[in-house]
């Protein structure tokens, strides 16, 4: 399935968790502190910045840390296996053209931006960037929805 999406947001709702969608608007290095030191992962105009809530939560929460990223370049934090704060993550965010959910990583704790930390009723969808669109595969109309918001607050709607 492809759904157009070149500003404002697409989120995915499955019975608890979602996935809010953004595009990178320009090409720039995104800082990812790790415990061993700093790395800059190349995002590209049109790459996906996904936001995962597994256990749920507001949308609006997701929508800011997105913009942390997209807008404002804050880097991303890699947390060293075993960190106590791991648990205490409700929500992850990935850069990169192609993401996949995985249910089998510990939130925060991965510098590889093409998976990202899932709820199982969402484990099946995979996000790429193609073109103006988002393509969405393994898309089961049955357990997820999506709804399409222009830029700005999610608050209101």
């Amino acid at each position: 399935m492809n759904i157009p999406l070149s500003c404002g947001y697409l989120l995915i709702r499955g019975g608890a968790s979602f996935f809010l969608i953004a595009r990178s608007p320009d090409t720039f290095a995104l800082p990812l502190q790790t415990f061993d030191g700093e790395v800059f992962q190349g995002v590209h105009r049109g790459d996906l910045i996904v936001v995962s809530a597994p256990e749920g939560g507001d949308p609006e929460q997701a929508r800011m840390l997105c913009e942390l990223v997209r807008t404002y370049r804050q880097p991303l934090v890699v947390l060293p296996k075993g960190h106590p704060g791991s648990a205490r993550l409700r929500m992850v965010l990935s850069v990169a053209s192609c993401i996949m959910p995985r249910t089998d990583i510990v939130r925060g704790t991965h510098p590889e931006q093409d998976v990202i930390c899932s709820s199982g009723e969402l484990a099946s969808l995979g996000m790429a960037a193609f073109g103006r669109y988002v393509r969405l595969s393994g898309f089961d109309p049955g357990r997820m929805a999506f709804f399409l918001y222009p830029p700005g607050s999610l608050s209101a709607r």
